[in-house]
């Protein structure tokens, strides 16, 4: 329990926790089940090029994913990169700026040119009003992003894409076991990508996959995964080696057994954080919809109420081993690769507010609400203390948004 500045460990108090607690810390599941589908693919000698357990993930995923078709690959930047080819995107793409680089980098590494959409303050998602305003004639595809497993205008962005001939494809990375309407999550868009890297709440080791309801779309993203062949001596399209191999579909079908048991935990951790910080002035816990997988717990820090930055607050709480991050801070277009001098005014004030915290299995009730004991302390009553003790002003609040009512 922190009382004092004195007592907190960035000042020389007791470490709150002995461990470190991490966002996204890897969910194992069942090793014995993992380590029999190993076994299983040592003794035929099958490691790799759609081996039996790559077929039976696929299988998987399409039926979680509602689709025809499901195109397992070894991760989801090369998956991403897959569907903009097999979409027949050649020119300018447009894409959100608050997401992860991978998104960006997956076009531009192939030769396409982001460009970049604000996004709306309230869910952190690209703002469909502000689309059509970027179309060009160089506009070849619309990429959206299922950012903290919200459905990034579901309804909206298909219409907008059908009117002006072009793809839209969904970066869904966060949003795997998503549904929007009682619908999954896969089944919006031409195509929707997942990723389910070791930090995901499933995951296959690492690994991405294709999901679409579109025959010709999914006959070509399984030859290009796999250098563009059709057939033994046959090539039909420029390819890569995107292929997922046996290991890791085995860590992956044993992540979704454990599946239930994770998206429960995280309902639990989620509602656990939005009870514990509930009415702390300056600070806002971003509310989820019933059909999100509730990967992502993240907060908003409001350094003009609280006295403290959200930097600030990150670095209280790293030296009391509770590891944040600042998802997703500097926006993508202000990044070396892509400044161009374009202001995303939302973008820019967002991504100096949010904070994504620790949940997933390997964090219990009484962990978050020590958690939240120390951020209501700091936030409260001694955010200025804090910040002028540890000699930083944190980070300057010009840039913050003023919300008006939505």
């Amino acid at each position: 329990m922190k009382r004092t500045l004195d007592d907190l460990a960035i000042f020389g108090g007791p470490v709150a926790f002995r461990e470190p607690l991490y966002v996204g810390r890897p969910n194992i599941g069942n090793r014995e089940r993992l380590f029999a589908r190993l076994e299983e693919a040592l003794d035929r000698q099958w490691l790799t090029n759609q081996g039996p357990l790559v077929g039976e993930f696929e299988e998987r995923v399409a039926d979680l994913a509602g689709t025809r078709h499901c195109v397992a690959m070894c991760n989801a930047t090369l998956a991403l990169q897959v569907a903009a080819r097999a979409t027949g995107m050649t020119g300018e793409v447009i894409v959100p700026s608050f997401t992860f680089v991978a998104t960006a980098h997956a076009l531009s590494w192939i030769g396409l040119t982001p460009v970049f959409c604000d996004i709306d303050p309230e869910t952190h998602l690209m703002d469909p009003g502000q689309i059509e305003a970027l179309i060009t004639p160089e506009t070849s595809g619309i990429l959206g992003v299922h950012l903290w497993g919200q459905p990034n205008a579901v309804e909206v962005l298909p219409e907008i894409a059908r009117r002006h001939g072009l793809p839209l494809v969904y970066d869904a990375a966060h949003a795997f076991g998503t549904r929007h309407g009682g619908r999954p999550i896969g089944a919006f868009g031409d195509a929707a990508v997942f990723s389910f890297h070791a930090t995901k709440f499933v995951n296959a080791f690492e690994g991405g996959a294709l999901v679409t309801d579109d025959d010709t779309l999914a006959r070509k993203a399984r030859a290009m995964r796999n250098f563009g062949q059709t057939g033994q001596d046959e090539v039909s399209y420029q390819g890569t080696n995107a292929k997922m191999s046996e290991a890791a579909a085995a860590m992956g079908l044993t992540s979704l057994e454990f599946m239930p048991s994770v998206v429960e935990r995280n309902v639990a951790n989620h509602r656990r954080y939005m009870s514990e910080l509930a009415g702390v002035p300056g600070l806002r816990v971003l509310p989820l919809g019933a059909g999100n997988n509730h990967q992502y717990v993240v907060l908003e820090i409001d350094q003009r109420v609280t006295g403290v930055s959200r930097d600030t607050l990150r670095s209280v709480l790293a030296a009391e081993n509770v590891n944040c991050r600042c998802y997703f801070s500097p926006g993508c277009h202000t990044m070396a690769p892509y400044r161009t001098g374009a202001r995303l005014p939302y973008t820019e004030a967002v991504s100096d507010l949010v904070l994504g915290v620790p949940t997933g299995m390997a964090v219990d009730d009484d962990d978050i609400s020590r958690i939240c004991q120390i951020i209501r302390f700091v936030v409260t009553a001694h955010g200025d203390g804090v910040r002028f003790r540890n000699g930083s002003a944190g980070r300057t609040s010009a840039r913050q948004l003023e919300r008006t009512p939505r």
